[in-house]
């Protein structure tokens, strides 16, 4: 009976133990897992919470944990759209494992608030643990993503050498070289014509493939595609080529057939260069037929008026020093009217400016009824003719004559830039023009230039790398002794075009005389070329001082390669050489600059059709 008992005992103890502890064990199973997905729903909220740390105080856990937080690693791109794309992914993944990282340590204090020791150790182990997995987590993350927008450079780089230009450019190349070989193979099939008999076959093939790429050729430009027929044609004609070389398969006789060729294409080639210079010469020479009608009409007009309607108002300014004189030599009626506005049109105090043209007896009626017609505004002028200097010939006893196979060398408005004390003898100072030069800016500055004692202001043209550089030995015989003893061959040149002339200094060193010599010098012997500014170096020589290069821009009738930025600052620009703005062979992105001075609308120039 008794054992009976203890065993109904001992179940009854068991049983109640097992109805105690089996209630605990399951309540503490359900509050594990209501803690571990009670950390992730809060995850916004305690994020929140490390940005307001100045209101609310973490614990001494949360705060290590917090700054041991880092932010993602900043990698620069040269591609910035592959920077911008990627790196705004990374930020999101980093955003993701530092919120991971705070729901981290809030579980882990939320662990030791409740007191469960066993618990919050088993955190802390899974917290070092999750810490090593996320860093090992994030090096991979990285370096993906380093492979991800190294392939994305890659990529972006084969995009930029497929772009569309670089395609035609490519797509250009190929045409030309497809060309070139084209004609390549014509210069060798019309070399074996000559090795062959006239009638033979082999003649008549080449003959017909050659007329076929020449039609190719002709109908082909280096900006689009060839046919396949093109490619076809020439295929054909590389086939004969090919019979050819077999039927003769000589190559120095080829090679010399070639050299023959090479030599003839190089002859024809300087005899056309020679003809296209001697044209352009005589172009720039030759006077347009709308300007010989412009000043046929003129003149008819001058004629027809009175004596008293010939003159012009404000003469008294003629011989005034206090004023700007500038003079120009010229028989051409539209270039000295562009001279005469834009430097009236630029000018500041234009009332105080005076403009001195001298022409021939031919060309004097034209020029005058046109500044008749067309005052230059508050401006005063003067025209006058070379034949009412009687001084010429009584003071100097010699004629203004040079020989010299272009006659613009030889005239003698060209040489009369020499007297100018002579012609303006009240005057002190002026300022000298050639008749194609335009002036862009106000010279009212030119005016107050240091001359430092010199007769002459020019700009200089001895810079070697630029066009317009020029030595004495250019135009000078230094090979003569007379020379060779008087002057420098590396002294610096100057140009002709806009000069400012100290006349007083001039009378000084009797300049005038100085000149006289060397013409007769130079007609004894060749010491230099026919023209003006040789004469002028040697005149001017140690009497000329440099003037900044803005006040003066060369080259506009010669070089079209002028950079546009020199031509926009300077304060006169100069067409010099055979290609005038005024003629059909000017260079056209200069035109323009000398154009806009003139009205077209005028009724004289539409009656000449005189066009810009």
């Amino acid at each position: 009976m008794k054992p009976f008992r203890r065993c109904q005992r001992i179940l009854i103890l068991s049983l109640l133990s097992l109805s105690v502890f089996a209630p605990i064990l399951f309540v503490s199973h359900r509050l594990k897992n209501l803690a571990y997905t009670g950390r992730k729903d809060f995850i916004e909220d305690l994020s929140n919470i490390k940005y307001r740390a100045d209101t609310l105080k973490l614990s001494a856990v949360e705060q290590e944990a917090g700054e041991g937080l880092k932010e993602p690693r900043k990698v620069l791109y040269e591609d910035t759209d592959v920077v911008s794309s990627v790196s705004y992914s990374l930020g999101e993944n980093q955003d993701d494992k530092e919120s991971g990282n705070v729901g981290d340590i809030t579980d882990t204090a939320e662990r030791k608030e409740n007191g469960t020791n066993n618990e919050s150790k088993e955190g802390d182990i899974q917290f070092q643990q999750r810490e090593i997995s996320s860093a090992s987590g994030e090096k991979n993350e990285q370096s993906q993503s380093r492979k991800v927008i190294d392939q994305r450079i890659k990529e972006m780089k084969d995009v930029k050498s497929n772009h569309p230009i670089q395609k035609v450019n490519s797509n250009i190349r190929r045409v030309a070289d497809k060309i070139n070989e084209m004609k390549d193979q014509m210069i060798r099939a019309k070399a074996y014509m000559t090795f062959a008999p006239p009638n033979s076959q082999l003649v008549k093939e080449l003959r017909l493939r050659t007329k076929e790429v020449e039609r190719v050729v002709g109908r082909t430009h280096k900006d689009s595609d060839l046919s396949r027929s093109a490619l076809q044609k020439m295929r054909n004609l590389e086939a004969s080529l090919s019979k050819a070389s077999r039927a003769f398969p000589d190559c120095s006789a080829m090679a010399t057939k070639l050299r023959s060729m090479t030599h003839s294409a190089e002859q024809q080639v300087g005899l056309q260069k020679k003809q296209v210079t001697f044209l352009y010469h005589l172009a720039g020479s030759t006077t347009p037929k709308g300007l010989h009608c412009l000043s046929m009409q003129l003149t008819a007009e001058y004629f027809a008026l009175d004596s008293k309607e010939r003159q012009f108002p404000n003469q008294h300014k003629l011989h005034d020093p206090q004023l700007y004189h500038y003079a120009v030599f010229s028989d051409n009626v539209l270039a000295c009217a562009v001279v005469v506005n834009s430097t009236v049109s630029t000018a500041m105090e234009p009332e105080k400016i005076v403009f001195h043209v001298v022409t021939d007896s031919l060309n004097f009626p034209a020029l005058s009824m046109w500044f008749l017609l067309n005052p230059p505004g508050k401006a005063t002028i003067q025209v006058q003719s070379i034949e009412s200097f009687e001084w010429l010939s009584t003071k100097y006893k010699r004629p203004l004559i040079q020989k010299a196979t272009d006659p613009r060398y030889a005239s003698e408005l060209n040489h009369l830039r020499f007297y100018l004390p002579d012609i303006f003898p009240a005057l002190n100072k002026i300022v000298l023009f050639d008749h194609d030069v335009v002036v862009q800016r106000d010279l009212s500055r030119l005016w107050s230039v240091n001359m430092k004692g010199k007769v002459n202001g020019a700009v200089e043209t001895c810079r070697v790398n630029e066009p317009s550089f020029l030595q004495m030995d250019t135009f000078i015989n230094f090979s003569d002794p007379y020379v060779a003893n008087r002057f420098d061959v590396n002294a610096c040149t100057w140009a002709f075009g806009m000069n400012l002339f100290d006349l007083q200094n001039w009378r000084r060193h009797k300049l005038t005389t100085l000149y006289h010599k060397y013409m007769q010098l130079g007609s004894k012997k060749p010491l230099w070329v026919a023209g003006s500014l040789p004469l002028g170096w040697v005149t001017f020589y140690n009497r000329t001082v440099a003037l900044d290069r803005r006040w003066h821009a060369l080259g506009l009738g010669y070089d079209s390669g002028v950079v546009q930025g020199d031509v926009d600052r300077a304060a006169v620009i100069h067409y010099d050489g055979i290609m005038k703005p005024w003629l059909d062979i000017a260079i056209g992105r200069f035109k323009g600059y000398w154009s806009k001075y003139l009205n077209y609308d005028h009724s004289h120039l539409q009656r000449c059709n005189i066009h810009a």
